[in-house]
């Protein structure tokens, strides 16, 4: 009965589309839809989107040879699973009228209600409320898929989506909401994240802790990564895109947009050197993996921070990000924590980092839009306050709130492999395919 469920949904759906056609035009008089923005967020949306198969080759060329294909499949089928959840429901319970600054009304934009016409989003007023819409979805893509390296190797591909679509719900939007909505409790307490280190990165980064700790080790945790080629391609990929993550987030084409693709640059460069000079501190040989995990938790890092800070303090952030990231995987290694791929110590300690340093540096005239105060650089305590307290309360919440998720899942869904199908593979074991 089980193998009819998943077609049953996709038949639901059918029905829906037939039902809410949503032919509505919203006419809005005066609108201020500016091509250029439009342009921008519409290559940005593009940038974004090819992170996510950026992100499946640079997994996959880090896990061992039988697990590639479903490791990178993990992350593929995000596109699919999570458009469908946004289009229905998921863009309103992200950004939907407030309910409590916690959540949004998922009548809102109901099956994409009110996205013909000139409608904007009220903080982006220059670009069409639908490409808004998508732009935003292509954050809600990689987000769960960030958190597949944790459990890499060992979870069945079945639970793992019945898992995704729980945390795009329970997770992902109520930070979306309250993160990023003008109604939003954390936007009203002044809390700064430019393009998702709290919404994005912490959020994965402590499921992906939660997921490591449920599911506990592999059987063989040694191996060789299957193809750094992959990984390489993949950073290359993933920094590519990026520039659409953040510079994509100043939501126009201005020279707000040209700042925070700057910071992304210059903080990705830092701390990719860094994380090899650091090895090399230590008596290691500068490497290829150091150097592509060290960008990449240089663009996390500067996530949150990219349109706050100056190309300078984006220095600082990629560096000291990178060192302390290092630091982590070092003893994360020393523990029984099983996290495939370190996504904890990479993606939620970046995002921490920047998190914290955007509450050092960030300054008024790199973004007008910042009304809550200057970091702590400046001889202000407010801001970093405010983000000391958010850091903590995000954290319990994605954790707990992660692993519950997982322990319901593992209720409708046996989550782990069994021990033959995990020595035999993932790729052969749930997808009857191999490299």
């Amino acid at each position: 009965m089980k193998k009819f469920i998943p077609f049953s949904v996709l038949i639901i759906i059918v029905i829906l589309a037939l039902f809410f056609p949503s032919v509505e035009t919203v006419t809005v008089a005066d609108s201020k839809i500016d091509s250029g923005d439009t342009a921008w967020l519409l290559v940005s949306t593009a940038l974004v989107l090819i992170m996510t198969p950026g992100l499946a080759f640079f997994y996959g060329g880090m896990v061992s040879k039988k697990n590639v294909l479903s490791t990178m499949m993990q992350s593929f089928v995000c596109m699919g699973v999570i458009t469908i959840i946004w289009v229905i429901f998921g863009f309103s319970l992200a950004f939907g009228d407030s309910i409590g600054g916690f959540i949004g009304d998922p009548r809102t934009f109901f099956m994409m209600k009110g996205m013909l016409g000139n409608a904007t989003w009220k903080l982006a007023p220059t670009i069409p409320l639908v490409l808004f819409a998508m732009f935003q979805l292509k954050f809600a893509v990689i987000t769960p898929a960030l958190i597949t390296g944790a459990f890499a190797e060992r979870i069945r591909f079945n639970s793992y989506i019945i898992f995704l679509c729980l945390f795009m719900i329970f997770i992902y939007a109520p930070l979306a909401h309250s993160t990023w909505h003008p109604d939003g409790f954390l936007f009203k307490l002044g809390v700064l994240d430019f393009a998702g280190g709290t919404v994005v990165h912490m959020s994965a980064g402590w499921a992906a802790l939660a997921s490591a700790l449920y599911l506990k080790q592999r059987h063989d945790k040694v191996h060789s990564p299957a193809r750094i080629s992959y990984v390489l391609l993949g950073t290359g990929l993933l920094w590519f895109g990026w520039f659409g993550f953040n510079a994509g987030s100043a939501l126009g084409s201005g020279t707000l947009a040209a700042t925070a693709l700057a910071t992304t640059t210059t903080a990705s460069a830092a701390a990719a050197i860094s994380w090899i000079f650091f090895d090399m501190l230590r008596g290691k040989k500068p490497s290829v993996m150091g150097a592509c995990i060290g960008a990449v938790v240089g663009l996390v890092a500067i996530t949150p921070a990219a349109g706050f800070v100056t190309i300078p303090h984006s220095l600082i952030i990629g560096i000291v990000a990178a060192v302390i990231s290092n630091l982590l995987v070092i003893w994360r290694s020393s523990t029984s924590i099983d996290d495939t791929l370190d996504v904890f110590p990479c993606h939620g300690v970046g995002g921490m980092v920047g998190m914290l340093l955007t509450g050092v540096f960030a300054h008024q005239n790199v973004n007008s839009g910042n009304s809550t105060g200057n970091g702590l650089y400046y001889g202000e305590t407010h801001l970093f306050f405010i983000h000391v307290l958010t850091l903590i309360g995000v954290s319990a919440f994605a954790f707990f709130g992660s692993y519950i998720l997982l322990k319901v899942t593992d209720m409708i869904s046996t989550l782990r492999v069994t021990h033959e199908e995990e020595l035999i593979g993932l790729d052969i074991s749930q997808h009857d395919e191999e490299l």
